[in-house]
């Protein structure tokens, strides 16, 4: 999606009747689409191609194959990396799995929350005393198609160097243990093993969600100045003065006596108002939203964030716009999220160059399908 909002040509092939298992990811539907579906499948044409199909093994038009079967399985239709590359030698090839192309775990299925609890996501998510927890939405995934993409642009930028393709290996897995970031660092280094804190965090203090008298703001003191900043808005100017919050440290030392009376302070008074009082501060802080008022927030309506398409069956859809914006050019408007097999017959005739006819001993042999919905 990320490399079609860039303009990229993005076929999606899908196998004919069922394809993409996400379009059956509801409710919610949106006419017969999954509203999962819809959030991530713009700027793409979808070919509802039989791949066991002897007929079909066509990539030497392509610069980029991006697929997520499990290791060796492409390699035994005749679609393996070194297979193609003898065709395309040009062709970067991304492969992702749940655990890598090779190694003791790499045939085995990876799905978002399975690798989220293997690589200890879910282990430092959640409430300090409570159980693990699944992050809201799938983490993992999305952090694997991020490092996907940029995968896929460094080897493009290499292409264009040295002529050649290359084979990519990007796994959930990988994906994952490498966003524990600190917490990976404070382990490996200092032996310290992680634990859960909720909102808060476990090397600042505060840093942190509070409840307030009817809903929850979050307040980052990253540094001394910021927490007398917190203070002074507070009106706890004792709390300043007492020698056992003066830095950071001793701030981490001293939380929970320290989050106690900042706890009860916010309870005092509504979100808004003390939103109110933070301005200007210098204090980074924010409310908890929930989902509507997301998309209520004035600069997320700025940043273009709320993208409506028209979709050939489902009608008007909305949904979150790219996170990137380009000072030289603007994105074309979306492609809105394609049906199975909706272009079939037109890359095969257009990109592919086949001939009608063809194209007609594919669809008649059902080793391509074409859906008719235009």
């Amino acid at each position: 999606m990320i490399l079609g909002d860039l303009g990229a040509e993005v076929v999606k092939v899908e196998r004919p009747g069922a394809g993409d298992d996400t379009r059956a990811w509801g409710p919610p539907f949106v006419g017969a689409e999954s509203a999962y579906f819809l959030s991530v499948n713009r700027n793409k044409k979808s070919i509802a191609v039989d791949l066991k199909h002897p007929k079909e093994r066509e990539s030497s038009r392509s610069d980029v194959l991006v697929e997520n079967y499990l290791p060796g399985k492409l390699l035994e239709m005749g679609l393996g990396y070194e297979q193609l590359s003898r065709v395309n030698p040009q062709l970067i090839y991304c492969s992702i799995s749940g655990y890598g192309q090779t190694g003791p775990q790499s045939q085995s299925p990876g799905y978002d929350s399975i690798a989220s609890a293997v690589s200890g996501m879910m282990h430092i998510t959640g409430p300090e005393d409570g159980d693990p927890v699944r992050p809201g939405v799938a983490m993992t995934d999305l952090a694997t198609g991020l490092y996907a993409h940029g995968a896929v642009m460094a080897a493009l930028l290499q292409r264009h160097k040295t002529g050649r393709g290359v084979h990519i290996d990007c796994n959930l897995l990988s994906s994952q243990v490498s966003c524990l970031s600190h917490i990976a660092a404070n382990y490996l280094n200092a032996g310290k093993e992680a634990q859960r804190w909720g909102t808060a965090h476990g090397s600042i203090v505060p840093y942190q969600g509070f409840k307030t008298k009817d809903g929850h703001i979050v307040v980052a003191a990253g540094n001394d100045k910021q927490f007398v900043k917190v203070c002074q808005v507070l009106e706890l100017k004792e709390l300043t003065d007492d020698l056992k919050y003066k830095t950071n440290k001793l701030r981490v030392q001293n939380r929970k006596q320290l989050l106690h009376t900042l706890s009860e302070r916010f309870l005092q008074e509504k979100t808004s108002d003390w939103l109110r009082r933070f301005e200007g501060s210098g204090v980074p802080v924010g409310p908890i939203n929930n989902i509507q008022e997301v998309f209520s927030d004035a600069q997320v309506k700025h940043n273009g964030l709320i993208q409506d398409m028209n979709h050939p069956t489902a009608g008007r859809i909305t949904v979150p716009g790219p996170a990137v914006r380009f000072s030289s050019f603007i994105p074309a408007g979306p492609m809105p999220p394609p049906l199975i097999g909706q272009h079939t017959v037109q890359v095969l005739r257009d990109i592919l160059s086949y001939s009608d006819d063809i194209i007609k001993m594919l669809l008649e042999t059902k080793a391509v399908a074409q859906n008719e919905v235009s």
